[in-house]
């Protein structure tokens, strides 16, 4: 990784997500995603494990929350989902700016991976689940420069690889080259940037 996401801020991120999650209507929870098989409350229960297990990624506490594979579909919300969502929001971007989670080894989703890789995962999932949900939502989405360029940087790495992140990912969906940072990275990530509910 570059030392842009060695220094990225995952903080203004973090924000914009929480404030999309606080414009979920309860009557969206059963929407159906971009993510296949995985409702809006799927992705916010996604959204919630995630920030939990970056934030103890970044602080190097190695356990069950860094250990479980990631499966967006099968997760659900917990009751007081938006306060703990915001929480654990606000503690991954703090967690993160910490020098030290950059550095050395740490393990995400059970995979053991360098501090800077694990960081650029981060901003990948927040910046493409903010998307997701800001689609499935009908919320306008405008992600922090920095981190949708980590993200398309991690995507675009990803794209090269040919078990393309072990599943994580889905085929790459063509874009134009001249077509929105986003939208290419959300086709990298094996969305359509069309999608719509």
């Amino acid at each position: 990784m570059t030392d842009t996401t060695t220094t990225l801020d995952l903080g203004p991120q973090t924000r914009i997500l929480a404030r999309l999650a606080e414009g979920v209507r309860d009557e969206q929870l059963a929407g159906g995603t971009p993510c296949p098989g995985c409702a809006v409350r799927n992705m916010l229960g996604h959204l919630t494990g995630l920030s939990v297990a970056f934030r103890d990624a970044a602080r190097k506490d190695l356990g069950t929350t860094t250990a479980t594979p990631p499966d967006a579909a099968a997760t659900d919300l917990a009751p007081g989902w938006r306060a703990e969502l915001r929480t654990a929001l606000d503690e991954l971007a703090d967690a993160w700016r910490d020098p030290g989670a950059w550095t050395g080894m740490t393990r995400a989703g059970g995979i053991d991976l360098p501090g800077p890789v694990a960081g650029a995962v981060a901003a990948d999932e927040l910046v493409i689940h903010g998307w997701d949900l800001a689609r499935a939502t009908g919320q306008e989405y405008t992600p922090d420069p920095a981190a949708l360029q980590v993200s398309y940087a991690f995507l675009k790495a990803a794209a090269d690889d040919q078990d393309r992140g072990g599943g994580i990912f889905g085929p790459v969906v063509p874009v134009p080259d001249d077509a929105p940072l986003l939208d290419r990275a959300v086709g990298l990530s094996g969305r359509d940037p069309g999608w719509t509910p």
